[in-house]
């Protein structure tokens, strides 16, 4: 008779909770699974269902307000829940791999990318002094990254928000783990490059044997890539099983809802919701077809950056131009690194350009008056591509949501609470937020709270840095109606960022 063979992760009734300023909160609930040595399996569910959380608990890196209350974790057969933490660091990066969900709070900002990989390699023993850079350019380049080797000298500022994110799968492969978690590991990336990454994840499963624990909220990613899926809502699992018997039959509701709502795998993906709404986007509202002005307008914009030891500079943005109509939407697409969110935050006035111009109704955002700025930030409001860095932490929901009330004197304390109220309901967060910090919020959560933020003012022009990257499928369509919506019903104007 055949001994089953152990598995190589092994998760049984595992219990995670968090202490907040409202008490205890349940956020995973007797969760079970297995993963095969070389195996594949995702877990899947929208935003705050529990999926990172339980992957941060397999990996034992659990704020600091959240704890394991029950259940076990065992990899390779033995029991990671109370290993001391001096043990636990010998399996991070070197047994257990991860790629998290936020390039940019994980990656040192003042530390060379090819310096954080070289760490990786030489505290885990797999280089040496000698061999360390010329395996920093391999593992760069082995993540997509081009031109590894003047990438590996560069800073985390220096990438756009997909660099970041492949240069945190270069860490997370370079010591060739067993396991690999990977957090959303291509919700950042642009589509030509989410295929070589996922392939690059798949070769290493292939030649080492290894296994993947994929966490996402996009339902078409997860059949495609894992053999086993587990469903997760409000912190349990619903359903469980084979991808492909899951897609095709889906016992569970919210199953069904997931599979109905994936455009990769709904039966009639040019009807569904999120793409009605990008089309009602494209469109000017009612009010504003007569009137053919320009709310901005771009010429020439170049901006290069000086390049230590180089005397020619690195172009980022070159040449570009083009206006945005009253009430209308242009989006800007291009791949990661392409000049997208550089030419958007020129825009904005985070920096000046090196030559060009920009004309926000009709005058020169370059030469306004602190005043005159002041009145272009009401007007002009940004949504960010990453929620973790645009939030501060240590500001509670409601107070981030009105900040900018505050800021630009908007009506009375009570109005300025009943604004915030029905601001969350309209991104679809429930009012308990309120009085919750961003580290107690998912992915999708927090950038829903920044889409919050920029609607608060109702600014004239919105500049959308991938504002749904970080939502699941359930939500994605929501978020674009309510923009939507705001444009139709106000006149608003939108420069859309996406890849």
């Amino acid at each position: 008779m055949d001994i089953p063979a152990i598995p190589l992760l092994r998760v049984r009734n595992l219990a995670v909770s968090f202490r907040t300023t409202a008490g205890e909160v349940d956020a995973v609930r007797g969760v079970s699974f297995d993963i095969p040595q070389g195996e594949t399996l995702a877990i899947v569910g929208e935003s705050g269902s529990g999926k990172s959380t339980t992957a941060m608990a397999i990996i034992g890196l659990l704020p600091a307000n959240g704890r394991v209350t029950g259940g076990s974790i065992e990899f390779n057969g033995r029991e990671l829940i109370g290993l001391p933490e001096s043990e636990m660091r010998g399996i991070r990066g070197a047994a257990i791999g991860l790629v998290p969900q936020d390039p940019m709070s994980n990656l040192n900002p003042v530390s060379r990318i090819g310096t954080q990989v070289a760490e990786t390699l030489l505290v885990h023993g797999k280089a040496t002094r000698k061999n360390v850079q010329a395996r920093v350019i391999e593992t760069l380049a082995a993540a997509g990254l081009p031109n590894a080797a003047e990438r590996a000298r560069q800073y985390p500022h220096e990438f756009s928000g997909g660099m970041r994110q492949r240069a945190l799968i270069a860490i997370a492969l370079a010591c060739a783990p067993r396991l690999l978690i990977a957090d959303e590991p291509t919700s950042a990336l642009d589509v030509t490059v989410q295929r070589t990454i996922l392939d690059q994840i798949d070769r290493m499963t292939a030649e080492l044997g290894s296994s993947v624990l994929l966490i996402t909220h996009d339902l078409g990613l997860a059949a495609e890539r894992a053999s086993q899926l587990v469903v997760m809502h409000r912190g349990l699992v619903v359903e469980t099983g084979p991808a492909a018997q899951l897609l095709r039959d889906p016992q569970h509701e919210y199953t069904r809802a997931l599979v109905a709502a994936a455009p990769s795998v709904a039966a009639i993906r040019a009807q569904s919701g999120a793409l009605r709404a990008v089309a009602r986007l494209a469109e000017a509202p009612a009010g504003t077809r007569a009137a053919p002005d320009n709310i901005v307008e771009v010429r020439g914009l170049t901006k290069n950056y000086p390049v230590r030891g180089q005397r020619e500079p690195f172009v980022a943005v070159d040449n570009v131009s083009f206006d945005i109509p009253r009430g209308q939407t242009v989006a800007i697409v291009g791949e990661s690194g392409s000049g997208k969110t550089t030419t958007a935050r020129m825009l904005l006035r985070v920096f000046d350009p090196t030559s060009g111009s920009i004309a926000f109704n009709g005058q020169d955002v370059a030469q306004l008056t602190k005043k005159a700025l002041r009145d272009f930030r009401e007007r002009v409001q940004p949504i960010f591509q990453d929620p973790y860095s645009s939030l501060n932490p240590s500001f509670t929901i409601g107070r981030i949501i009105e900040e900018p009330l505050v800021a630009y004197k908007r009506g009375s304390q009570a109005e300025r609470r009943a604004r915030v109220t029905d601001l969350l309901d309209q991104v679809a967060l429930p009012t308990s937020m309120l009085r919750r910090y961003p580290s107690e919020l998912s992915g999708g959560q927090r950038q829903r709270v920044a889409i919050a933020r920029a609607i608060a003012l109702n600014p004239d022009l919105i500049v959308c840095d991938e504002p749904v990257s970080a939502l699941d499928v359930l939500v994605q369509a929501q978020i674009l109606d309510l923009l939507g919506e705001l444009q139709n019903r106000l006149g608003l104007s939108y420069l859309f960022i996406s890849h």
